[in-house]
Order: structure tokens, then sequence, then C-alpha cells
């Protein structure tokens, strides 16, 4: 149970590592899940793996496919993993409130070449980043003790934490591409902060479950 709080998520991973060994699975099922025991593996000890991976892969096959910029772009996509169950309307709302943030966070790759555009998109963030953080903090004052609400605590708030300061580095980001046009480094600092936002859906999915 430990590993499942500390592990990041990642939307290569989730996306398209998974179902594509899912396909292969079809074909040889022993195989697949060597492989995909040794991704997770990887993934959970040096977080990025997945994406590096396919990056690596496509420019070796010279695809001509800019893969952070495919992958910010999936990032609206729903999945299961990162969707809350719980029908309390503060878990709910949560589950909007981060999807709100990755789908306008998947807009980016659009709208970046249209500055006017962009600006505003960029207040749109910073204001999802806060009714997000506001909704975690009214989960804890409202469910302290919920399912496994105490036992998650620490992994909660070291999680948090770890979203702020990826917000953080993802504005200085954004201030430095208005220096040097630099739009894949917008695209690996906007991907890290969305699998951080999955990673924080995941824990209180976990914390959350009834025991």
């Amino acid at each position: 149970m430990e590993d499942e709080k500390v592990t990041t998520a990642s939307i290569g991973m989730e996306l398209v590592v998974d179902p594509s060994l899912v396909e292969i699975g079809r074909h040889d099922k022993t195989t697949v899940q060597l492989l995909r025991t040794a991704f997770h593996k990887a993934e959970r000890e040096n977080p990025g793996f997945a994406d590096n991976f396919i990056t690596g892969l496509c420019e070796a096959e010279s695809t001509g496919v800019y893969v952070t910029e495919v992958l910010l772009m999936m990032a609206s996509l729903s999945c299961s993993e990162y969707e809350l169950k719980r029908p309390e309307p503060e878990f709910q709302t949560l589950n909007k409130r981060a999807a709100h943030l990755k789908s306008i966070l998947s807009k980016i790759p659009q709208e970046i070449n249209n500055r006017s555009q962009f600006l505003q998109t960029i207040k749109g963030i910073a204001g999802a980043i806060k009714e997000l953080l506001d909704s975690i903090n009214e989960l804890y004052r409202t469910y302290p003790d919920m399912g496994r609400m105490r036992e998650f605590k620490r992994a909660l708030d070291l999680q948090k934490r770890t979203f702020v300061k990826h917000s953080k580095v993802f504005s200085d980001t954004l201030k430095k591409y208005f220096r040097d046009s630099r739009t894949d480094d917008v695209f690996v600092s906007a991907n890290r902060l969305i699998n951080q936002t999955n990673t924080l859906l995941r824990l209180f999915k976990l914390a959350s479950m009834d025991v």
C-alpha cells in the first residue's frame, strides 16, 4: 500500500503504454504481464519513464510526432483510475474541478501561438488551480475521519505540497516562455502538473474507500 501512496501518475502510462499492452496481450498474455510489471516498476522508481520511453521510440522511428504535445492534448480524456466514486458533493466537486484544470491545460498546444487567447488561458489555469486547492481543503475539513483519510493524511499533505510546487514551476516556465518562446518546455511542465493532479485524485480515491 505504501507504494501506491508515492507513485506519481503518468499520462503516457495510462493512455498509451497500458492500452497498447492490452492489445498485445490478446496474443501473449504471459509476456505482456511481465512487461506491464516492468513498466510500472520503472515508472514507480523513475517518474516520467513512460513518457521518455514513448518520446525515444518516436524519435528512433522518425515519426515526426511531438510526444509531449500529443500527451498534453490527450490529458483531458477520461480515465477511471483518476475518478472519485464517492457520491458526496465535495468529492464530485473535486472531480469536476480536476477535470476542468486538465481540460484547460490540454488546450495549450492549440492556443499557445495566439497571444491574447493564451493569456486568457493562463488566467483560467490560475483560477482552476485555486479552485482545486479550495476543494482539497474543503474535503479535509468535512471528512477528516472518512474511510482511511487519517491513514493517508501524511501522503495527501505531501502530494498537495508537490502539486503546489509544480504549479509554481509551471508559472515560472510560462514567464520564461515569454522570453525564449520554447513551447516544448511549457508542454512538459503542463504534463507534469497534470500528472500531479491525477496523483492527488488517486490518493483521495484510496483514502476515501470504506474500511
